[in-house]
């Protein structure tokens, strides 16, 4: 892709159906369930096909799951030829590269925990910066060797490992919701039962509920309590034969957000309200700002109108915390996201680097420590820096399907999670598309 893209904007507001890749949240967990479903292995179907998948397929290939891929069918085979001596990891040392993928770092130190040997993950630069310290302690609270290689509580990290043991593990729940995610998809692998407990305030919980809701699919017992702790019977197995992945929720919250921009109507099928993804909720913050929102039985269908400025607080849906900032560029009156301080650890500081870019297009924004206010002020074109942060490229894409002259510079960061994002972003100059 081009080092810098212009977007054109749009001359009429879009009616259009846009069919969205599958969510990489469910195929990163997916890919770990179906690895831990041993021998017989599962079949995914409906997968994306992103860096962040294709640097967790390579992870697995390292540790010596098979991993058929059939990308023009949207599919992916995963099995073990046969299980570790000892354990479900079949290799028993492996180095293991991660790119700049959060959730395969996090997801894949949980699983060696279950090795019998070691294993050291690294990443790229910005990977060497994020937190992953509250996975060690909780991993060495069950007999786990895991330490930062650098101590510096981020990655390189080093596990040795022989097994998981049971019993009750305390961890933090105010840095990323995937530490808890990968500690309980491993959990029911380990020797005993094992309790997961939180401390403090929880970011992110739909992403908690989702996962335990994909373990309980593929037959694992989870039993949560009244208090953000949940009980995990140990030992038991994973099966499932064929696992459908649903649409991207994060990824349609862009083509939601078009629709809030430009005055159009935007479908997304196979999305409900029903979804196990928190993110679809997105939809309800538009109808608050002055959308119409229509909820099918298969589909979610955003109709733009006046937008007015709202207070949110979007700690349970903050990967759409860019989207809203760029819809709130064309709102009357000023937005204000709240509670979202652990998105300052994510591929960049988004907190500092969306209001250093909504300022660039015009927008007056005041940043605090877990959120942003920000002031519609006339709009003009700009350069938008992306800091190798694809939802930074497609949030602010959104603001050139309006103002002349927005350019996004390296848009091929978008290969993370949506690398077709620009080619779909542009069936919006289809008008007349029927629903």
């Amino acid at each position: 892709m081009k080092e810098r893209l212009e977007i054109v904007p749009l001359t009429e507001p879009p009616v259009v159906t846009v069919r969205v890749p599958g969510s990489k949240s469910i195929t990163n967990r997916a890919l770990v369930l179906a690895a831990l479903c041993g021998t017989e292995g599962c079949e995914l179907r409906g997968v994306l096909r992103s860096e962040d998948v294709e640097m967790m397929i390579g992870c697995l290939g390292a540790l010596g799951f098979h991993v058929e891929t059939r990308w023009s069918e949207s599919r992916i085979r995963v099995y073990s030829e046969e299980r570790g001596q000892v354990g479900p990891i079949p290799y028993q040392k492996a180095e293991l590269f991660v790119g700049n993928s959060g959730t395969t770092m996090r997801f894949v130190t949980a699983l060696v925990s279950l090795g019998h040997g070691r294993y050291r993950l690294d990443g790229i630069p910005r990977m060497r910066e994020r937190p992953i310290e509250d996975l060690l302690s909780a991993l060495r609270q069950l007999g786990v060797i895991a330490h930062s290689e650098n101590g510096t509580g981020c990655p390189p990290v080093v596990i040795e490992s022989q097994g998981l043991r049971g019993g009750v593990v305390r961890i933090r729940g105010d840095l990323s919701s995937q530490f808890f995610s990968g500690l309980l998809m491993v959990a029911p692998f380990a020797q005993d039962w094992i309790t997961v407990a939180v401390e403090g305030r929880f970011v992110s919980w739909p992403y908690v509920l989702m996962t335990v809701d994909l373990m309980k699919q593929f037959g694992a017992e989870v039993l949560p309590t009244m208090d953000s702790t949940f009980i995990v019977p140990a030992p038991r197995q994973y099966h499932r034969a064929v696992f459908e992945i649903e649409p991207d929720a994060s990824a349609a919250s862009y083509f939601w957000g078009a629709a809030a921009v430009t005055g159009g109507t935007v479908c997304l099928p196979g999305l409900t309200k029903d979804s196990i993804q928190g993110d679809v909720k997105f939809v309800e913050l538009l109808d608050q700002m002055g959308c119409r929102v229509e909820r099918e039985t298969a589909s979610l269908i955003v109709h733009g109108g006046p937008l007015h400025g709202i207070d949110v607080d979007m700690n349970d849906i903050s990967d759409t915390v860019m989207t809203l900032g760029a819809v709130a560029l064309f709102a009357d009156g000023p937005t204000t996201i709240r509670n979202v301080a652990h998105i300052r650890h994510k591929e960049t500081d988004r907190l500092a680097a969306l209001a250093t870019e909504l300022r660039r297009v015009g927008a007056e924004v005041e940043e605090f420590a877990d959120g942003l206010h920000i002031t519609p002020r006339p709009l003009h074109g700009a350069e938008i820096e992306t800091y190798n942060d694809h939802r930074m490229a497609m949030s602010m894409a959104l603001v050139g399907l309006k103002v002349p002259g927005i350019v996004i510079k390296d848009p091929g960061c978008v290969a993370k999670t949506y690398p077709n994002f620009f080619s779909d972003l542009e069936q919006l100059r289809d008008v007349a598309s029927p629903r």
